[in-house]
């Protein structure tokens, strides 16, 4: 029986104040009951605490409570009592608080705004509602506004407002146009959380006039339109690429307030050319997991159910190719009270104690106050038995008149809380609520519940009895559980009958009676067996059960787990399942599973389908199962055990393996025993006491197992005291102030005799105490009350049954239930070994204080602030943990130049004890993080502009800046290193006495007192001098290099020995061009990586209109211009997409005048001349014409030149100067510059070719075919030379023009 566990004397009053506030009354959700009980109010239904209602609805504000007797109902506005009955508009529905305003006949919802209280009363108290706010919506109109039309350049960013009418709730905003189709939007156009539409850079495109933005309120289903807002969009060539610019929010930094459990959503929209890509950083620690979204392509960031743990600084940076801009928002995260401990209804009998507690948590911390029926309980009716205890209110020997509804407010400036928690004291005789004369039936040896709910106020005592004069039960063959149910562990047949339930309590006494039947389990004794079976045969599986006479079985088959298949071959009869002409398909397992009211048993078989053989042939199939056990030579603890075998199919029986049944303890089941060899038909067995054996013989062939050969007789053997005691005995406290001392039970056979039970026996270690003892039933946990925390215990645990003790038992050693450790570490000291390593050092605790085992030691520490910034961050707290009594340790990973703070604290298995004082220590300098940037801007002649941002990580006081630099060649040689040391102060400097057209590559780094920190390296170039180049030939290429190294400047010229280091790359050279009349052929060199988005730039010479731009498909390296002004200079370069500020140089080409056409066709002419015209006058006149023409610059057909010469003047050009093989003068030697036809001085010299150009005339202008190349004629017009170092030597389209020169 249970014993009832009481508190020493010696306890503390709490304990045994906190054990009577535990009994208090669990009132049974029966229904019957609850109507019979009184009950103060409870209120069940409310409408919310800010409730919006529609202005042209009724107004109904809910308000429902439950009671006995039902309470009656009325309402406070604004504070004061509202007097319904004065108020045509307002009426309270039947049986409830709930008010109906009539605002559809002629009511005005604005009247009705306000804060409203429900009450809900009765004899018991009294309850009440939230503060329920009133508000009807509203959807104003737009102001009407004059809106300008937006003319806005493209590549620049546009802001468009939408600016809703504020109205309750607030809209929801989108953007359509005049169609009412959405606007599309993307990376570069998106709507801010403002509802304003941001155009990161305006495209063409974006040219409309139907711009509207719609504002929706929900609460009314009304949609308003602002006007139209119309977009033009201008043009300009080129459009110039801008670093980002945030649009919103403004400035560097800003603040963010949000509440606990509320969603975060932080946005930052940016302008730029390309469009800025939007990234989102925590500083100091990363984006929760699980609970971090992102929307509007990135730009906004979502968190839901926000935490104070989500406080902190989070930064959005927008980058594209000119650069980036970032934006830190510190977010706080503050919380409206929730509940930690909410009060809970309490009901009590007259003398009890009970208590309300009231704990709520918010940020600021929530202030509590109580209520008394509503009213404030400094002001409420005194009750002598009530004593409020801040959060607390504490209930001593209450009467029937301390009933009543107590409420708990929690409110700071972020919103309120408010609970009901009403206290009913109740004096009620006993009640059993189980209907009488109920039947339980059990099958054999399975538990049996006998349920007695019951209630009574004060709470009653309950007996049972067996048989309507049996006395009362007591022993450890049954459990009482606190409901009232009476548990029979093991049902045996003797258990069946009558019982009594008896509830008493000082108000009266009931009892109740309850019936219990025993049933025998169902058994299937012939079970059904594997099957070989003949394609085509027929086989049956038999499964015969055995069941008690009153229960009705059902028997189901399943094949394979699953249903039967719905075949007319599958037979099912009483006993067997018969399937006729068996297929392939039919193979697989067949279960017999019986069902009845009260248990389930179920057994399988295999069938396997076979061929049917063509010829006899050896069947090797699995032995059959021996037969004829007998059992002889019978002893207390052995037996022999003989059998025949069966046939053996073919495959001799390699082995047997005999098993056995224990039908005392577990019927129906069968377990391994022993195995012998298949030579041996006969073995002797070892026995255990007081277990009722069946044996069988299963033989083993290399087919498989036999089916198990028929159970033999039963023989049971006498009981005995058991022969062991339980293993695996422990002793863990799982409270402080108890011991859980558990073991593993015995099996059954194990028990050796009735009446298995443990003798539990404990006594406190190293104090000379006397061993407690107490029998248990046969369960597997004890748990020892009112134990000291931790102390050691021997413990051990002796089975028994009804024939006597196990053999004495070892002993083993407990603890009880830890505690939290009482003090801190004590002389802790740091001791700073290097700016980014401490050990940390402390007094080990007194193990009499840590209360439980030492698990070892934690160390909390965290940066408090940067030295050389004097900023403080969020605080992360960092954990290190040192195993056992270990009292020193390392602290890796800090930042150098830093203050930090920690505190030691004891861990054991309960948990950490208090934390040592904080201890400040501070970290050293160290060597600085490389600068953030360095770049070189305004590069001229003879000089360069270095700017650079000090370094991210300073890690100390910065000394100065050390720059390094050298000078590199044409061939790629370094030249000697030049030293300067800048202040700290400077973040830019003007190097100058350069040499011109030089480039030059730096190193930067910065310095503290500590040593120099990594360097950042760039290369740069100064201009070059234009003074000592010759000015270019008409339709050369001129102009300065376009190109801006992000790099450094430098100080004066050196020119000493060079050593050879890398190109630099990448980079585009050699624009050459050749220009007609209306278009152009660029051609150029790319040297560096594969690139496959080449464009090029143009505009007029001398011009400062916007350079337009062209893009080339493809990879290839030439281009044609088409559209061309005759007779205009250009200027023109070659860049590439993504690499920004890659650009070639500039250079000038000119198309030629535009001329009338007098292309003759030679062919033509010469076939007329020498067919149609044999005269010798035709003659002379066209060799006079010839004459004219060349004089005049005419221009001639080539065409019989080309059919009469194979191309012998294709001739690469040179290397070192750019002309070509054959075309030059004899007498000045001038090269052919690029982008010239003709030397300067437009002649040719007869004796350098055979084919002279003066023999053909002086052509116009070449004519291009659309993918470079030339129709077939040749311009002599001069073009302007270009700079020295743009010549090129793999200039495809000019060469295949130079190959029709023949």
């Amino acid at each position: 029986m249970m014993k009832k566990k009481s508190i020493p004397a010696s306890k503390p009053f709490l304990i045994l104040f906190l054990c009577q506030i535990i009994s208090a009354l669990d009132v049974p959700l029966d229904s019957k009951l609850l109507e019979e009980l009184s009950q103060p109010p409870t209120i069940t239904h409310q409408s919310p605490k800010d409730y919006i209602v529609d202005p042209r609805e009724n107004i109904v504000i809910q308000c429902e409570a439950k009671g006995k007797p039902p309470p009656s109902f009325s309402w406070t506005r604004n504070g004061t009592h509202f007097d319904i009955d004065k108020d045509a508009q307002v009426t309270m529905k039947p049986n409830s608080g709930t008010l109906v305003i009539n605002i559809m006949n002629g009511g005005k919802a604005e009247a009705y705004e306000g804060v409203y209280q429900c009450t809900a009363r009765n004899e018991r108290g009294a309850a009440i509602s939230n503060n329920i706010v009133i508000r009807p919506s509203r959807s104003p109109l737009w102001t009407k506004e004059k809106l300008e039309p937006h003319q806005v350049r493209e590549g620049d960013s546009l802001v468009l407002h939408c600016r809703p009418p504020v109205g309750l709730p607030p809209p929801i905003i989108f953007w359509m146009d005049n169609a009412f189709q959405r606007l599309p939007q993307s990376e570069r156009v998106s709507q801010g959380l403002n509802g304003d539409l941001y155009f990161s850079n305006v495209q063409p495109e974006d040219t409309r006039e139907d711009y509207i933005c719609y504002a929706r309120f929900n609460h009314t289903q009304t949609i308003q339109q602002k006007q139209p807002i119309s977009v033009k969009v201008f043009s300009t060539k080129p459009v110039t690429e801008r670093q980002p610019v945030l649009l919103t929010p403004t400035g560097s930094t800003s603040t963010k307030v949000e509440l606990r459990g509320n969603v975060l959503l932080l946005e930052c929209i940016a302008a730029g050319l390309p469009t800025p890509v939007i990234r989102w950083i925590k500083e100091g620690g990363e984006l929760p997991a699980n609970r971090t979204f992102f929307e509007n392509f990135k730009k906004t960031l979502k968190i839901i159910d926000v935490s104070e743990a989500d406080s902190g600084n989070y930064k959005c940076i927008a980058r594209n190719t000119m650069g980036s801009v970032h934006h830190v928002i510190s977010v706080t995260v503050k919380a409206a009270p929730y509940w930690i401990t909410a009060p809970r209804n309490l009901v009590l009998s007259p003398g009890e104690d009970g208590t309300l507690i009231c704990r709520a948590n918010g940020n600021p911390k929530p202030s509590i106050s109580w209520l008394a029926n509503g009213v404030p309980i400094a002001i409420a009716p005194e009750d002598p038995s009530r004593k409020v205890d801040g959060d607390t209110i504490i209930f001593s020997h209450v009467q029937e008149r301390s009933s009543a509804v107590y409420q708990c407010n929690a409110s700071n400036e972020y919103g309120y809380l408010l609970a009901n928690a009403f206290v009913n004291v109740l004096a009620e005789p006993p009640r059993i609520l189980t209907p009488a004369n109920k039947l339980y039936q059990v099958i054999a040896d399975s538990p049996a519940l006998l349920d007695c709910a019951y209630f009574g106020s004060p709470k009653p005592e309950i007996e049972w009895f067996k048989g309507v004069k049996g006395s009362i039960l007591r022993g450890n063959e049954y459990v009482f559980h606190d409901n009232g149910t009476l548990e029979i562990p093991v049902a045996q047949k003797d258990s069946t009958g009558t019982y009594t339930c008896v509830a008493r309590n000082e108000l009266g006494k009931i009892q109740n009676e309850v019936h219990l039947e025993i049933k025998d389990p169902t058994m299937i004794i012939k079970q059904p067996e594997y099957k070989v079976v003949q394609r085509y045969g027929q086989v049956s599986f038999e499964c015969i059960i055995k069941h008690d006479s009153t229960l009705l079985p059902t028997v189901i088959w399943l094949k394979d787990n699953d249903e039967l298949p719905d075949d007319e071959r599958f037979l099912v009869g009483k006993d067997n399942l018969t399937i006729m002409n068996v297929t392939d398909k039919d193979d697989g397992t067949y279960t017999c599973i019986v069902n009845t009211t009260l248990d389930s048993v179920s057994a399988s078989a295999v069938l396997t389908v076979v061929a049917a053989p063509p010829t006899p042939a050896i069947i090797y199939a699995r032995p059959n199962p021996p037969f004829d056990l007998e059992l002889t030579g019978q002893l207390e603890r052995t037996i022999d055990l003989s059998w025949i075998p069966g046939d053996e199919n073919n495959s001799p029986i390699t082995h047997f393996v005999i098993e056995y049944e224990d039908g005392l303890h577990e019927p129906g089941v069968w377990h391994y025993q022993t195995e012998v060899p298949g030579t041996q038909t006969t073995v002797q067995l070892k026995l255990s006491p007081y277990v009722n054996y069946s044996f069988r013989v299963v033989a083993v062939n290399k087919i498989g197992r036999s089916q198990p050969s028929e159970p033999s007789e039963q023989y049971l053997t006498k009981s005995a005291s058991p022969d062991e005691n339980p293993a695996n005995v422990q002793g863990i406290g799982s409270e402080p102030d108890n011991l859980v001392i558990t073991w593993e039970s015995l099996k059954g056979f194990q028990s050796n005799g009735p009446g298995l039970q443990y003798k539990v026996s404990w006594r406190q270690k190293d104090v000379d105490d006397e061993w407690t003892s107490v029998i248990v039933a046969n369960v597997s946990k004890y748990i020892v009350s009112g134990t000291p925390t931790f102390v050691p215990y021997e413990i051990k645990v002796q089975a028994l049954n009804d024939l006597g003790y196990a053999p004495e038992p070892s002993e083993v050693i407990g603890h009880s239930g830890e505690d939290l450790p009482m003090v801190a570490p004590g002389n802790v000291q740091v001791h700073v070994i290097n700016s980014t390593l401490a050990k940390v050092h402390w007094d080990p605790v007194p193990l009499k204080t840590v209360r439980g085992h030492l698990q070892g030691y934690k160390v909390y520490y965290w940066k408090v602030q940067s030295l050389s910034r004097r900023s403080r961050r969020h605080v992360e707290k960092k954990i290190l943990t040192f195993r056992g009594n270990k009292t020193f340790g390392m602290l890796p990973g800090l930042e150098p130049y830093s203050s930090y703070k920690l505190n030691v604290r004891v861990v054991n298995g309960k948990g950490e004890g208090p934390a040592s004082p904080d201890k400040v220590f501070k970290t050293p300098e160290g060597v600085p993080s490389s600068p953030s940037y360095l770049k070189i801007t305004n590069p001229t002649l003879d000089s360069l502009t270095l700017e650079w941002g000090s370094p991210t990580h300073p890690n100390g006081v910065l000394t100065s800046y050390i720059l390094k630099f050298q000078p590199i060649n044409n061939t790629h040689e370094l030249g000697p290193l030049v030293e300067i040391r800048i202040p700290a102060n400077e973040s830019s400097l003007i190097l100058k006495n350069l040499n011109y057209s030089t480039r030059y590559k730096f190193y930067f780094n910065a310095q503290t007192s500590v040593g120099s920190g990594s360097q950042i390296t760039e290369e740069a170039v100064t201009i070059m001098d234009e003074a000592g180049i010759l000015h270019p030939a008409v339709g050369a290429g001129k102009g300065y290099s376009e190109i801006l190294f992000a790099t450094s400047p430098v100080m004066h010229t050196v020119r000493p020995t060079f050593y050879k280091v890398q190109p630099l790359y990448p980079r585009i050279r050699n624009v050459t061009t050749a220009a007609a009349e209306t278009y152009a052929n660029i051609s150029w060199e790319y040297e560096g990586p594969d690139h496959a988005n080449f464009y090029v730039e143009y505009g007029v010479a001398g011009s400062k209109e916007d350079w337009k731009k062209e893009i080339v498909n493809g990879s290839r390296s030439f281009f044609v211009l088409k559209g061309l002004t005759p007779g205009t200079a250009y200027k023109v370069r070659v860049g590439a997409e993504g690499l920004s500020g890659f650009r070639s140089s500039e250079d000038v080409f000119e198309t030629g005048p535009a001329m009338a056409s007098r292309q003759v066709d030679i062919a033509t002419q010469g076939w007329f001349i020498g067919l149609m015209c044999a005269v010798a006058l035709l003659i002379l006149i066209l060799l006079i014409v010839c004459f004219i023409r060349r004089n005049k610059g005419g221009k001639y057909p080539v065409k019989e030149k080309e059919d009469a010469h194979a191309d012998p003047e294709i001739q690469p050009m040179k290397e070192d100067d750019g002309t070509f093989g054959e075309y030059s003068d004899a007498e000045d030697h001038k090269p052919l510059k690029k982008g010239s036809r003709t030397p300067s001085d437009r002649t040719v010299k007869k004796e350098d070719s055979d084919d002279s150009l003066v023999d053909y005339g002086e052509g116009v202008n070449g004519q291009f075919n659309e993918d470079g190349s030339f129709i077939g004629q040749y311009s002599g017009k001069k073009e302007k030379e270009p700079a020295e170092g743009n010549e090129s030597s793999e200039a495809p389209s000019p060469v295949n023009a130079m190959n029709s020169f023949v």
